[in-house]
């Protein structure tokens, strides 16, 4: 595993407790990480999660690999190629976000640094988050992976027999790991972790 960090976007779009969850394994594994939020990302947190961003974001920094920049700073190192990030996972994926990628939008510093890992050749993998798909969502899809992108919906892995939303959540999770190239031994000790529990 590379000592560069991993960039976690967080979109406005359910699904914040994949995303907390990604950010506290990161850390705990002691893998640089750099996160950037969305103000939408921000809203959705509020609504599904009993903690606050704020307060996340609080325990996070008392880890010292760990950065933060707001969604507007467009002068944050991560806006650009020079910077060396391992990869970059948006988790939340909202369609807007998506979208704007998939057209080279890069308005906010989630997106310009999406837009980075493109032209630069690194790992983006992107979770997105709705149901159902129209034809638009589908083209914007098919448009990133033809360019490398992993598209890595968080689908539960049933034949697993999950019982909980954690139990889904850290299968996700264990995905997202190795779509980064990460630690290819996450996914098995998550899942034999689900079958013992």
């Amino acid at each position: 595993m590379s000592e560069n960090p991993i960039i976690v976007g967080i979109s406005g779009a359910s699904g914040a407790t994949i995303a907390k969850a990604t950010v506290d394994e990161l850390l705990h594994r002691e893998i640089p990480t750099v996160a950037v939020c969305s103000n939408g990302g921000k809203l959705v947190w509020q609504d599904e999660l009993d903690v606050s961003f704020n307060q996340t974001l609080s325990e996070w920094q008392e880890y010292p690999m760990f950065n933060y920049y707001p969604i507007n700073d467009l002068r944050a190192p991560i806006a650009s190629g020079t910077f060396p990030a391992a990869g970059m996972v948006i988790v939340p994926c909202s369609m807007n976000s998506l979208a704007s990628i998939a057209h080279g939008i890069s308005n906010n510093l989630l997106l310009r640094s999406a837009d980075v890992c493109l032209k630069e050749n690194r790992n983006l993998t992107i979770v997105p988050r709705e149901t159902p798909l129209h034809s638009i969502h589908l083209e914007n899809m098919l448009t990133l992976s033809r360019m490398g992108v992993t598209i890595l919906p968080p689908e539960p892995a049933f034949y697993l027999k999950p019982t909980s939303i954690d139990d889904i959540v850290k299968f996700v999770v264990s995905r997202i790991f190795v779509a980064l190239q990460i630690d290819s031994e996450l996914n098995q000790d998550l899942q034999y972790q689900q079958k013992a529990d």
